[in-house]
């Protein structure tokens, strides 16, 4: 058996937790540049506010509806997730943490538990631990598990604990489920299965074996296979290696001088080399990328992006940036209001994997001295605070998204830490 923890509205959830006044209260969070709602409380969804909807549109409702509008609190988000992890680590013997707010638990074992007593037990543990509402849903399969943590959320009188482990409840979920709300399915398959009249996750679990693995192939025909309760898709226990890294920023103004591109995007290659080195990884390739608003007119309009190989895979931020500035400078346009610019690692090569290609134009020593540096820099980084060192090129804070509702990052930082009087 499977099961699917979920956090209940996480973002909302996560203001909530040192903010107790706002229990009960509509609450939305916003994108970066406090752009779209990406995130909202049961009340706020009560109030018809769409996800993905512009501020700028409903602003007025918000208004109106008492909502409480707050900016993406990424370092709080991130903390609050590795704690809700972490406790259901202790609660289980193996867990995969599939999202920020997300990990399928294995169940195998707890056969002679009362299954929804124990995820009950689990519920209110997590809620103890880190003030976070959670719904649980389980099945034989993590499909199934999908399916019923769906209806843990969808019916408030589940309690927020769902088992699907008879064939009766199975067949009368997934009756229940429409076809495009199927974990695996999309859009555009949803679509076509309407078209032939597979309405439901039940008609799609019936349909002709054949048919499904000649029009979905293999991936459609595990989806099937999950749903009739055969486990195609054990827990990924370790995260599969990231095939590229980017880091890339939305600015909260126009942007028309090169020089200030450039210090934006080795910001962002800073950035982007610090993921790499944490991930254990070599890069082969660099790509940046600049654009106007999508709202520019036509004449103001463009999306630019080129790429190049380095020289020899590398993980050295001074690399990196050398490498896209040049791009850069190949890539501006005078008379262009930049609006968005960003830098993407790919060809990644394992760190400790064997050298395989030998650069002409770089010096052995160089390379050596270079990964040294970048192992005192991330290790007074860790120690000092995030950006203590940094390539005289980058400044993170004038490249920060505007954040005008940011809540105080309570748990992560020490001068924002929560005072009782």
């Amino acid at each position: 058996m499977f099961a699917l923890a979920d956090c209940n509205n996480f973002y909302a959830s996560c203001e909530r937790v040192f903010n107790p006044a706002l229990e009960g209260v509509p609450v939305v969070v916003l994108s970066n540049n406090d752009g779209c709602v990406i995130a909202r409380s049961a009340e706020a969804k009560a109030l018809g506010i769409q996800m993905g909807e512009p501020e700028f549109k409903c602003r007025e409702r918000l208004r109106r509806g008492g909502v409480e509008v707050f900016s993406s609190n990424y370092a709080l988000y991130g903390d609050m997730s590795s704690r809700v992890m972490t406790t259901l680590t202790g609660l289980v013997p193996e867990i995969e943490v599939y999202s920020i707010d997300e990990a399928f638990l294995d169940m195998s074992g707890f056969g002679r538990f009362d299954l929804p007593s124990y995820a009950e037990e689990m519920r209110r543990t997590v809620r103890r631990h880190t003030g976070i509402p959670i719904s649980i849903g389980i099945g034989p399969t993590k499909t199934l598990a999908k399916v019923a943590n769906r209806m843990a959320k969808k019916n408030p009188a589940s309690g927020g604990v769902v088992v699907l482990s008879s064939p009766e409840d199975i067949a009368a979920a997934l009756r229940a489920m429409p076809v495009e709300d199927v974990w695996g399915i999309g859009r555009k398959w949803s679509r076509r299965l309407q078209e032939r009249g597979i309405m439901t996750a039940g008609d799609f679990a019936a349909a002709s074996a054949s048919w499904v693995r000649m029009q979905m192939h293999v991936v459609g025909a595990r989806v099937q296979a999950e749903l009739q309760g055969a486990s195609c898709l054990p827990l990924e226990l370790v995260r599969p290696v990231k095939q590229s890294i980017c880091t890339s920023r939305s600015f909260g103004r126009s942007v028309v001088l090169l020089e200030e591109l450039h210090q934006a995007v080795a910001t962002f290659s800073g950035r982007c080399a610090v993921k790499l080195r944490a991930e254990g990884q070599l890069a082969s390739m660099v790509t940046v990328f600049i654009g106007s608003s999508p709202f520019a007119g036509e004449g103001g309009r463009c999306w630019l992006s080129r790429t190049a190989a380095l020289g020899a895979p590398s993980m050295d931020s001074s690399v990196i940036l050398k490498t896209a500035a040049g791009m850069l400078e190949g890539l501006f346009r005078e008379g262009i209001e930049y609006r968005k610019a960003g830098v993407m690692l790919s060809g990644m090569v394992s760190r400790n994997q064997p050298e395989t290609t030998m650069s002409l134009f770089e010096e052995r020593a160089d390379e050596d001295r270079g990964t040294r540096l970048m192992a005192v820099m991330d290790e007074v980084n860790r120690r000092y605070g995030k950006s203590s060192i940094r390539l005289a090129a980058e400044d993170m804070n004038a490249w920060r998204p505007v954040q005008q509702r940011l809540s105080p990052r309570c748990s992560t930082q020490w001068d924002e830490i929560l005072t009782v009087r």
